[in-house]
Formats: structure tokens, C-alpha cells, sequence
């Protein structure tokens, strides 16, 4: 089984925190691979380090067999990235935005591919402002596509939405997997990692301490006393 990331001594320090401490693992090409952990526990900065937004104290990360630290123009065309739907201009529309970013990549989805892909095609002419929580969720997903990449970031990309729409991103985020694509994605929720992650890595006070599947981590739980 390929592997498209390689995490080895991953370590973050900001002054005398450390952010991320001495973090190693590897993600296999075509899974859904998530980091679970609370705030504050180092999931959001190992994922930037990750995607070259930030570069790491010590330690080494591979991406697509590319070094992170040297060839950060080259993986950047290659791999998606979900940021927040206040980043977004305020005044375009959604096919705006998407057609704007896809002019920084050689490689491009139209438009209205993307949008017709996050059931969003009635909004095309519509600002990110004027949309629910849940279709800003899928557009800023959509707008990670835009260059058809082989590898998608998704930094807790459920946190905030009710039920139905936290269900409906999981169907859309299996549909990115089922394309042929590797997703990484943190999260809160033990339940989304079950649902959505064939592999977790737990963190917290920025260290890993548990990798397996989501059944085995279960599995590995204390049971609770009952007198």
C-alpha cells in the first residue's frame, strides 16, 4: 500500500510551548485519515506544517514523495486545502471565487462542475455570506477541489452544524474518497472519525498517543463499572 504522507519527528515549538512534539505517522493512498483530539492538541499545526502554511522546528514530512520544507510549490498543486468561509471575498459569487482560484493552478475543475458536485448549482450566483452554515461547509470543500488534487485537507470540517448537516458533508466527503482521492481530516468527534476514517491517530498536549482503526480504538476503551 502507497503511502502519500510520511510524518517522521514532527516537532513545533512556539517559544517554550511546544505545539506538536515529536509527532510520526504515514497515510496510505485512497483512505479517509483522520486526527482526533481536543483543543489545543496540536491536530490544526501538525496539519499546517503538513501542507507547507508553516515550517515545522525539527522533524520531516513527505508529501505525494515530495519534501514539504523544499518542494512546497509543486505539492501545493497537487493537494486540496479547506479554509474557513470568512476568507472568503465578500463580494463575488460563488462561481467568482471558484473561477478565481482555479487561475492559480495549471490544472482546474470548471466551475460549475464543482458546484453541481456540492449540490450548490442554485447558488452560482450567490455570495458565500448569503449562504446556511452547512452550504458554506460544502462550498468551502468544493473550492478545495478546485484543482482536482489527489490529497484533501479537511481541518474539523463539521464543527458548528446540526445533525442532518453534519451527515450530509459525510456522504459528500465518502463521495471525495470514492473519486480516487486521500482525505485527511481532524476532528472532535469520535463518532465522524467511526463514521467517515478507516484510521485515527489520537492526539493530545501534541503527541500521538493511539493509531489504529476506529473498531480497534473502541475496542481498546476501558469498560465502564457497573456495581
Amino acid at each position: 500500500m502507497s503511502e502519500v504522507i510520511q510524518v517522521e519527528g514532527l516537532v513545533k515549538r512556539y517559544g517554550d510551548l511546544v505545539a506538536v512534539d515529536g509527532v510520526s505517522f504515514s497515510v496510505h493512498a485512497g483512505e479517509v485519515f483522520g486526527i482526533l483530539g481536543p483543543n489545543g492538541a496540536g491536530k490544526t499545526t501538525t496539519l499546517e506544517i503538513i501542507e507547507g502554511l508553516q515550517p515545522p522546528t525539527a522533524g520531516r514530512t513527505l508529501v505525494l514523495d515530495m519534501d514539504i520544507q523544499h518542494q512546497a510549490e509543486r505539492i501545493k498543486e497537487r493537494i486540496g486545502v479547506q479554509i474557513q468561509a470568512s476568507a472568503y471575498f465578500e463580494y463575488l459569487t460563488l462561481t467568482e471565487i471558484l473561477d478565481l482560484f482555479g487561475r492559480f493552478y495549471p490544472r482546474r475543475l470548471a466551475p460549475k462542475e464543482l458546484l453541481e458536485k456540492v449540490g450548490l448549482t442554485d447558488k452560482a450566483k450567490t455570495t458565500v455570506g448569503k449562504l446556511s452554515g452547512g452550504q458554506k461547509q460544502r462550498f468551502t470543500i468544493a473550492a478545495a477541489l478546485v484543482n482536482d488534487p489527489e490529497l484533501v485537507f479537511l481541518d474539523e470540517p463539521t464543527t458548528g452544524l446540526d445533525p442532518q448537516a453534519r451527515r450530509s458533508l459525510w456522504d459528500f466527503i465518502r463521495e471525495i474518497q470514492g473519486e480516487g482521492r486521500t482525505v485527511v481530516l481532524t476532528t472532535h468527534y469520535m463518532e465522524e472519525a467511526q463514521m467517515l476514517c478507516q484510521r485515527v491517530a489520537i492526539m493530545d498536549l501534541g503527541k500521538i498517543v493511539a493509531m489504529d482503526t476506529p473498531t480497534n480504538l473502541v475496542r481498546q476503551l476501558p469498560v465502564p463499572y457497573e456495581p
